[in-house]
């Protein structure tokens, strides 16, 4: 037995405080000026910077992890602990462990590249985890993710293979839920959730180290963190900063984190068979269909990835598919099928269903069962599932994308790039050599897909950014250190949308009422009207249209039967419009709420997403929080008018006027010819509307939409109104008529009241 070998079986065999003893004085040894109030305890003021982290070597680690007692809970290892230690051993990142840990030791920040299926996201913490043992120290371990599904779903990953409870030593925060506790000491978290912290401890003074993960995807809320983690970095340099990307492109993030170290790991991966069209696909939804079903019909054993754009294409296709597999398991002896569908707002437990073993044969010796799982592009780096070995690529994916001219955030289907064309591709290799079937041709790849997705913050509204850096203490904007700065024209919408929102002042500086919006997790405009509805006298009304506005659509529409759920949805509907209709169904769903199961039954028969309307009952008791813990009155109202000038004190930006003499409407201020979406419940066609959505599909389309008197948005938003701001045409002459209106009134008010007073 070698030396190295029988030094590992010694340390094996020492128990787990020993060991960390050893960790702390080896580590007093090399740094002994930190011997002042213990190097390994939390300091009474709070500050890290004034002793040395222990340096824990691989070989101690795995001791560590070999021990009887798991010193982060202090109770003994379970059977399964160990099982999963074997499996996560033999992951490719595990290799390079020692080499890890000594950049990441010597050095502030790092840049990691991990391939698909290395490990990376599940290990790298818990490697840190190890040698930093934050619980000895009072502090934590960040890891950001860009999704909320990859958030939720790796940090029950982690907890299972630390054999902890998820929410205790490690848990995860993500918009609206937060499953963390005061054990934390691992949280995954979204990258926008870190931002949130950030807003209010400017240092994150609580993590010793912050994991970027994913930061390949370039988010708004991780280039952001980049930008502010680099500032951060400067005035705490005991924080430690890990990048982590999956693809490498790498050498951006190292030059913008001045040079710094990298380090990459290979996945485990096999050969995959890339297969391109002749020709171009029409219709690539009922292509994708075809194809697995094709796969399904022909090929061996091994499930197949389907990538689609969106929650509706994705539950269409997974019906039409269950639908065909069943003929051919009865005309084609084919194995039985499981159809998995997978995106964001698909809950917890239905997500976890896409790790099931695919079904077994339906007789012995009959041909094998086989999972397939269609999902948005959540799949191509944040999640990994084994047994996948057909990917079929369309070739789109939803993209947001930004007109600050026509001031216009829509999500658009748009081609990907080269870059996510290969990791879609690499997900069919990681089990055994797999086939990817790219519904499009090898010349469309070669010539008209881009080599890098634009990242987030060059085609998004940034007016929620802005809040956010001048609530992070940043003041010059133009000065900030972005990856890719954005375009000047975007950041002067978002300044002058805010300044409309009176969330900052003239000067640019932020405003109590900006403050305040800040600390809610919504969009500028939402925050602000939840906010000013005390107001008009239905806080409770605005806090339920609001949370609703925050969950995916209530309202169900199956293609097998439109015209019930239509007849349905006009049950709860309100003459002026969707947003009172959504508060028709929620008040509805809260008095049927005495039996789940007959809640679960009342959903399916008014065609209303019981999911959704759940997930808007835990949103707004979390806003309800945050606005008792500001002391924002909670008044409910019966006056059908309040409720609606308090969604015009929200949207007075977003409102369109009927066009005189013509169909449709116009928006104002930017004269887009828009029509009311078919989905809509409004009686009849109202003069002026505010709606909540801009639709560009094959027309322009506002959805959510409810009817307003003009002569409140002028009341509400006398600036915004400024007849000086608005082009010659059909609405600056309408406006001009109603501001006359307004002024006479206030003029003949005013008389009244005098005539009052002197007759006193």
């Amino acid at each position: 037995m070698s030396e190295r070998a029988l030094k590992k079986q010694k340390v094996s065999e020492e128990s787990t405080a020993e060991i960390v003893a050893e960790i702390a004085e080896e580590n007093l040894r090399k740094h002994p000026h930190a011997v002042e109030n213990n190097s390994l305890i939390h300091h009474d003021d709070g500050e890290f910077s004034k002793f040395k982290r222990h340096e824990t070597t691989a070989e101690q680690a795995e001791a560590l992890e070999n021990g009887h007692e798991n010193p982060f809970t202090g109770k003994p290892f379970s059977q399964k602990y160990f099982s999963i230690l074997k499996g996560r051993r033999d992951l490719p990142v595990h290799a390079q462990r020692a080499e890890f840990l000594k950049i990441f030791q010597s050095t502030q920040i790092m840049v990691f590249v991990g391939e698909t299926g290395s490990g990376k996201t599940t290990q790298i913490p818990q490697f840190v985890l190890w040698d930093d043992l934050p619980h000895l120290r009072g502090t934590q371990v960040a890891c950001t993710q860009p999704r909320r599904v990859a958030a939720m779903s790796v940090a029950a990953r982690v907890a299972d293979e630390l054999d902890v409870e998820l929410g205790e030593e490690v848990g995860y925060s993500i918009r609206f839920e937060n499953k963390t506790s005061n054990k934390t000491i691992l949280k995954y978290m979204t990258d926008g959730m870190l931002l949130r912290e950030a807003m209010e401890d400017h240092d994150l003074k609580r993590y010793s180290v912050i994991i970027l993960d994913e930061a390949h995807e370039r988010t708004l809320a991780t280039d952001i963190l980049m930008g502010l983690l680099k500032q951060v970095s400067v005035r705490r340099p005991d924080l430690k900063i890990i990048i982590m990307s999956a693809t490498l492109d790498a050498e951006k993030f190292q030059n913008y984190f001045n040079d710094a170290p990298l380090l990459a790991v290979p996945g485990r991966t096999h050969p995959v068979e890339i297969y391109y069209t002749p020709e171009f696909q029409r219709d690539y939804l009922d292509a994708a269909i075809r194809t697995v079903l094709q796969i399904h019909a022909t090929e061996d054993e091994g499930d197949i990835l389907l990538f689609l754009t969106g929650e509706e294409e994705i539950e269409d296709a997974c019906r039409k598919i269950s639908l065909e597999c069943d003929e051919l398991i009865r005309e084609q002896n084919c194995g039985p099928v499981d159809v998995y569908p997978l995106y964001g707002s698909l809950p917890p437990h239905q997500q976890q269903k896409i790790f099931n073993p695919a079904p077994e044969p339906l007789r012995p010796n009959g041909r094998p069962g086989r999972k397939i799982i269609i999902s948005t592009n959540i799949a191509e780096t944040s999640l990994t599932i084994d047994g996948i070995v057909y990917v079929v690529d369309p070739g789109f994916s939803k993209q947001k994308v930004y007109n600050p001219r026509i001031r216009v955030e829509s999500l658009l289907v748009s081609p990907i790039s080269k870059a996510s064309a290969q990791q879609r591709a690499g997900r069919a290799g990681r089990t055994r050599p797999g086939k990817c079937f790219r519904l499009y041709t090898e010349e469309a790849f070669k010539k008209e897909l881009i080599e890098q997705s634009y990242p987030e913050i060059l085609r998004s509204n940034l007016a929620s950014t802005v809040l956010e850096l001048k609530k992070l203490g940043v003041d010059d904007l133009v000065h900030f250190d972005f990856m890719d700065p954005p375009a000047p024209e975007t950041m002067m919408r978002a300044l002058e949308e805010l300044n409309y929102l009176q969330c900052l002042s003239d000067e640019g500086d932020l405003t109590a009422l900006g403050r305040l919006s800040s600390q809610f997790p919504l969009d500028p405009s939402l925050a602000v009207m939840l906010i000013g509805s005390p107001g008009f006298n239905c806080s409770e009304e605005i806090l339920t249209i609001v949370a609703l506005l925050s969950v995916p659509n209530v309202f169900v529409r199956p293609a097998s039967a439109r015209k019930r759920a239509d007849e349905c949805k006009m049950r709860f509907s309100h003459p002026s419009g969707d947003h009172i209709t959504l508060l028709n169904v929620y008040d509805e769903f809260q008095g049927n709420d005495a039996f789940e199961t007959g809640l679960h039954q009342w959903c399916r028969d008014n065609f209303l997403s019981y999911r959704s309307l759940t997930s808007a009952k835990s949103v707004r008791s979390q806003l309800r929080r945050i606005m008792e813990k500001f002391d924002l009155e909670l008044i409910s109202s019966t006056n059908e008018d309040e409720v609606r000038k308090a969604l015009a004190a929200g949207f007075f930006m977003q409102v369109a006027k009927k066009r005189s003499g013509g169909k449709g409407y116009l928006t104002i201020k930017d004269n887009q010819e828009v029509l009311i979406h078919p989905s809509t419940v409004l009686g009849k066609d109202p003069e002026w509307v505010i709606y909540n959505e801009f639709v560009l599909t094959s027309k322009n389309y506002i959805r959510t939409v409810t009817s307003v008197n003009p002569e409140w948005l002028v009341e509400i938003a006398p600036k915004y109104y400024n007849l000086e701001h608005f082009n010659k045409g059909d609405v600056k002459l309408s406006l001009e008529r109603i501001i006359d209106s307004v002024e006479t009134k206030k003029k003949i008010e005013k008389k009244e009241k005098k005539e009052k007073k002197s007759k006193k």
